[in-house]
Parts: C-alpha cells; structure tokens; sequence
C-alpha cells in the first residue's frame, strides 16, 4: 500500500467507502449474534439472509477500497505518530483488511458447502460454488465465526485509538478520515 502521495485526509471517496464499510460492519456484528440465538423459523432466516447480504456488501465495498488504496494511494502518516503507533496503526489496518476480505470469502463458501444460495437484499442470489457438504461446512463455519470475533476485537482497538486521537491526544488523525463536513481535512 502506498503512503505518502496525498496530501492531509484522504479523498472523499475513500472517506465513503470507509464509513460505509464501517456502517456494514457495525451492523452485521450484532445481526450474527442475534441470528445465532433466534429461534428456527421466518425471523432467524431473514437474519441470516440480512447477514448474508451484509457479507456481499463488504466484501464488494473492500475490493473498491482496495483498488483506491493502491491507484489513489493515503496520505503520509500522522507526523505526532511514535514508532510503534504507526506499527501498531499498520498491523490492525493490515489486519482489518484481511479479514475483510477473507471472512465474506469464507462465508461464501461455508454457505455453498451447506447447499444454500447467497442472497443480495432480496434482489438476486449468488448460487452455490461447490458441492453439499454439511459436515465440512460446519468447520468452515467455525473458521468464520473465529474470524468474527477477531475482526469484533480489532474493531474494537480500530475505534478507541481514533476516539483516543480525537478527545485526548487531539493530533488529527481522526480528521483524516472525516468528511469536511465534521471537521475532517
């Protein structure tokens, strides 16, 4: 990923498709756990297509990101930064991205494994990739969940370093991300 090229904030572009990244994520966290203890039934299918749709949404808004990162490049890193800050800063970034873009992978697969289609909203439906395998998919379902709660924790790291930014260190860097409407540069 290149750094360095832009000058303050990030584009505007970038700036949406991290919010709505973010709105999709902060979403299909508590619609994983809901569908998950909702009883057999209308309201826990709906769940799961929401949740499934949610997965889509990321996974095609991460492969824009993406694309924008590597053609638009980011802004260098925030001079006040230490060293291992910006380790730090990398590391989770890395990591978000990573799973991001695996755990809508994974997800995809587990779902063909156990012989459902994916669902867009209601709009259209992704069919299965690979042959009906439950018990596979089970462990493929496992590895997803595994994934959920590391991208739930550094999720979680992700949003108290910016707060941390913003209300104690005041530095800028949560500006970088903000729409200048909200006083982002």
């Amino acid at each position: 990923m290149t750094y360095g090229n832009k000058p303050g904030g990030y584009s505007g572009f970038h700036k949406w498709l991290h919010w709505l990244v973010a709105l999709s994520v902060l979403t299909t966290i508590p619609v994983s756990f809901a569908m998950g203890r909702a009883a057999p039934g209308p309201m826990q299918d709906n769940l799961y297509n929401f949740h499934k749709s949610l997965g889509v949404t990321i996974f095609v808004l991460m492969v824009l990101r993406i694309i924008t990162r590597f053609t638009a490049g980011a802004p260098a890193p925030e001079p006040t930064l230490n060293r291992f800050q910006r380790a730090a800063s990398s590391a989770v970034h890395g990591l978000l991205y990573l799973l991001l873009i695996l755990m809508p992978i994974n997800g995809y697969i587990a779902n063909s494994l156990f012989g459902a289609t994916t669902p867009v909203f209601g709009l259209f439906e992704i069919p299965p990739l690979l042959a009906k395998n439950e018990a596979f998919a089970d462990s493929i379902f496992t590895v997803h969940r595994l994934m959920g709660f590391a991208v739930l924790g550094l999720a979680a790291i992700h949003i108290a370093a910016a707060l941390q930014h913003y209300f104690i260190q005041k530095d800028g860097v949560l500006q970088r991300m903000l729409p200048r409407a909200l006083g982002g540069v």
